[in-house]
């Protein structure tokens, strides 16, 4: 038998879904598992986006032009303008969700062996993209006891190498919730400037928000416009994960360039998933504004149950719908499997990611868990309850 690629054995798996077949033998037994693994929100989609996908009536569904769709690219011109972010139509490329237009960024700018600095914990798919590009991601940790606020000047810069081409952020933070300051950014900006870096910026939550500050896009940063790759999804805030549908945006010329090629080698991003993404730039504010204010309550209860739980501490996120949380715990990846295995409450059970997949440097989220809060309030309050009765009975607890 063939061995194999090394590229597919060094593969990391998927922190959020590598406990799937423990869920599902514990749903199997009929145990109640609460979902706080994974960003998929409970909230529906907006009625514009349904009733698109209903009234696509058509006899032939033809490709889409590799670069997206001319109408909805215009659309999404005026929908940046509403942030301050000022692009143009010829700036935007259609992807096939958020993760496509991570995985272009990398393979239309970096070449084998080409470094990328990343604060973490970070998003762990960007490992798997570097994997897959041939690049090396280089880790920046910050600290649950900061906050998981950005590392200093001088710690990227100890990272520095001739290999160095990029840096990497999402803001606000998955898996963390963190949101990046204006000072935080205009240090990022003077460290890409200073060793004309490219800043790849995930943006996919930027309407989840919670402080009165403005938000700060990578776009807002002067004097480094052709260094800026961003990266965007509607999965997130229009609640419709599935369509597939994401953008990346940029005023580089030979960057957009490059990246037609790699579009053009997959053909086209999805059609129906355009037509639906189009629609849901018309959902109306009162639905943007409904969905903010449940998340800001879902986000108090979930933080202020944590930090009533002997042992646990979560810092408080200030954007997306994640926090990375602190238990009581010898390691939280057995923990989490342990959970799902062993343990019940009333006939329930929760399912957590292990923060230790979102880190590269070994040892660093052993007894941390990446919690996504995108279940009512009522059965975030049970899955607390089931939280702090796994601690109570868990073998390998530290308090």
């Amino acid at each position: 038998m063939p061995n194999i690629s090394q590229r597919g054995l060094n593969m990391p798996a998927s922190p959020i879904r590598k406990l799937v077949p423990l869920a599902n033998k514990a749903k199997a037994k009929g145990l109640k598992v609460y979902h706080l693994n994974i960003g998929q929100p409970d909230l529906p989609t907006p009625e514009v986006a349904m009733e698109a996908m209903r009234a696509v009536d058509r006899k032939v569904l033809e490709y889409s032009p590799s670069e997206g769709n001319l109408g909805f690219r215009e659309k999404l011109v005026k929908y940046y303008a509403k942030f301050n972010i000022h692009v143009g139509v010829e700036d935007i490329i259609i992807t096939t969700g958020g993760s496509e237009a991570v995985f272009f960024s990398f393979m239309a700018c970096l070449d084998p062996g080409d470094e990328i600095i990343v604060p973490e914990p970070a998003y762990a798919n960007y490992m798997a993209f570097a994997i897959s590009a041939g690049a090396v991601i280089k880790t920046i940790p910050s600290t649950i006891d900061e906050g998981f606020a950005l590392p200093s000047v001088e710690r990227f810069e100890e990272l520095i190498t001739p290999k160095t081409k990029a840096v990497l952020i999402c803001n606000p933070n998955n898996p963390t919730g963190y949101l990046y300051t204006q000072k935080e950014m205009n240090q990022l900006r003077d460290i890409v400037k200073k060793y004309d870096l490219f800043l790849f910026s995930d943006e996919v939550y930027r309407e989840f928000c919670y402080t009165g500050a403005p938000y700060i896009s990578a776009f807002h940063l002067k004097g480094i416009e052709n260094n800026v790759v961003l990266v965007d999804s509607v999965s997130k805030r229009y609640s419709e994960c599935g369509i597939r549908i994401g953008a990346l945006i940029t005023k580089n010329l030979q960057v957009k360039e490059n990246v037609m090629k790699w579009c053009q080698a997959r053909l086209s991003p999805p059609l129906i998933g355009q037509i639906i993404a189009e629609a849901s730039l018309d959902t109306p504010e009162d639905y943007m504004l409904e969905v903010y204010n449940e998340y800001v309550e879902r986000r108090k209860f979930l933080i202020d149950g944590l930090n009533r739980i002997p042992g646990c501490y979560s810092p408080i996120p200030m954007g997306a719908f994640y926090t990375v949380a602190k238990l009581p715990i010898d390691n939280a990846d057995k923990f989490c499997a342990w959970c799902l295995s062993e343990f019940e409450y009333e006939g329930q059970t929760i399912m957590m990611a292990p923060a230790s997949g979102f880190y590269t440097t070994p040892g660093l989220g052993k007894n941390e868990v990446r919690i996504a809060y995108v279940l009512k309030k009522e059965e975030l309050g049970k899955a607390l309850t089931v939280l702090e009765k796994a601690l109570e009975k868990y073998p390998g607890r530290t308090l």
